[in-house]
């Protein structure tokens, strides 16, 4: 990619934030990383960013002023915009990005309360829709599943590319699962110039759960400044696409 990405939030580069920042730099992509903890400093908007990545970054973090200037971006210079879930995006554990001016582009419906869906049975993602993204992932043959994840609907003029199905577990001579709900996963939209995209579950551990292991080989990755972490190699790829899409590079 020519321009860099922004990344905000998943608390450190130490902790959570190494996982999209060891995807990110096993396929070569710059970014700028802020934590979860530092507020949105206005120099940011001057850098002519690629993507911006919103994750576990509290809305409270930006000021009416910034949030608006980033939607100017996404409109009219052709920035994208990735919400990833967390307990701090969304609405979440204080992400409350539903009273925010950020909420009108992105793909989704936030709900008023608390989103957070902690399970501890198996939330199996669905493919929903063809799609640059997903091309040639095998989420048919080896559907993965997820621990977490914030829930919200799509708007009517995005597209779902992926849907999450939560069960319920139960034994008696052998396990019996039930659906308790489908909620969307992955929703993306263009809004202007720019793309933006949902994602419900989360790239780090606790969320992703097992998805961190999707693939058929694994790879140790380190990005500049962050611990160091293993991955499954279609969950690289996964990751990885959806950056490239938001900056029109796929």
């Amino acid at each position: 990619m020519d321009k860099k990405v922004l990344y905000l939030g998943d608390t450190s580069l130490a902790t959570a934030a190494a996982y999209l920042a060891g995807v990110m730099s096993f396929h070569g992509i710059e970014f700028d990383y802020v934590d979860s903890d530092t507020v949105f400093d206005d120099a940011l908007l001057e850098n002519d960013y690629a993507v911006v990545i919103i994750s576990d970054y509290a809305s409270k973090q930006f000021s009416a002023e910034q949030q608006a200037a980033l939607i100017e971006q996404v409109r009219n210079k052709g920035l994208g915009l990735w919400m990833i879930g967390g307990w701090e995006t969304n609405v979440g554990l204080g992400g409350d990005y539903h009273e925010s001016l950020l909420a009108d582009i992105l793909p989704i419906q936030l709900k008023n309360s608390d989103d957070r869906i902690n399970s501890y049975a198996p939330c199996m993602i669905k493919w929903e829709a063809e799609h640059a993204i997903i091309e040639g992932l095998p989420f048919k043959s080896h559907a993965p599943a997820i621990n977490g994840y914030n829930q919200f609907t799509a708007k009517l003029e995005a597209q779902t590319l992926l849907s999450v199905k939560r069960y319920a577990a139960a034994l008696e001579n052998d396990f019996t699962f039930s659906e308790v709900s489908t909620d969307p996963l992955l929703v993306v939209d263009t809004v202007g110039g720019g793309r933006v995209a949902s994602y419900a579950g989360d790239v780090a551990p606790h969320w992703a759960g097992g998805f961190v292991d999707w693939g058929d080989e694994r790879h140790a990755l380190q990005a500049e400044g962050a611990s160091d972490v293993e991955i499954g190699n279609w969950y690289i790829q996964f990751f990885g696409n959806i950056i490239k899409w938001l900056a029109q590079e796929l």
